[in-house]
C-alpha cells in the first residue's frame, strides 16, 4: 500500500562564519534528542517558502523575506507510516536574533563538523550536500 506524503520544510541558516544552524529536538518530541535543521511540516493552504518563513519566525523569532530563501537539494525518505519529501532552503539573512523560541537546544555548527551531530535518517544526506557546498 502506499505511504502518504508528508511536505515538510527545511532551513540552512548561515551566519558570516559560514556555520549553519541546527537544532536539537525537546524532550518529549517525535525523534527527540536529534538534532535538525528548522523549519517544519507545510500546511495544506502554504507554498513551501511561506511555511518556512512561519517556521523560523515561530521557532527562531527571526524574520525572512522569501527572496532571502534559495532552494538548494532536497531529502526524500520513507519512514513507518509515511514518505516524507523536505525541500531544503539555504538562507544567509534575516533580521532579528536567533533564539530558541521552542524549548530546543540551538548550535552554529561548520559545515564540515555536522557529522558528529546525530540527525534524523531524512537530514543525514543532506550533511555531506553542505559539506561540500558551504
Amino acid at each position: 500500500m502506499p505511504k502518504r506524503i508528508t511536505l515538510v520544510v527545511a532551513c540552512a541558516l548561515v551566519d558570516e562564519d559560514n556555520r549553519v544552524l541546527i537544532a536539537k529536538r525537546p524532550k518529549g518530541r517525535h525523534m527527540a534528542g536529534l538534532w535538525e535543521f528548522p523549519g517544519g511540516k507545510v500546511e495544506a493552504d502554504e507554498r513551501p517558502e511561506e511555511a518556512l518563513i512561519r517556521e523560523l519566525a515561530e521557532e527562531l523569532g527571526i524574520d525572512v523575506t522569501e527572496s532571502c530563501l534559495a532552494p538548494l537539494s532536497f531529502a526524500s525518505h520513507a519512514y513507518d507510516g509515511f514518505h516524507l519529501l523536505m525541500p531544503l532552503y539555504v538562507c544567509r539573512q534575516w533580521d532579528g536574533e536567533v533564539e530558541a523560541r521552542e524549548g530546543q537546544e540551538l548550535a552554529w555548527v561548520r559545515p564540515n563538523r555536522l557529522n558528529g551531530y546525530d540527525m534524523p535518517p531524512a537530514d543525514e544526506p543532506l550533511k555531506a550536500m553542505l559539506r561540500d557546498i558551504l
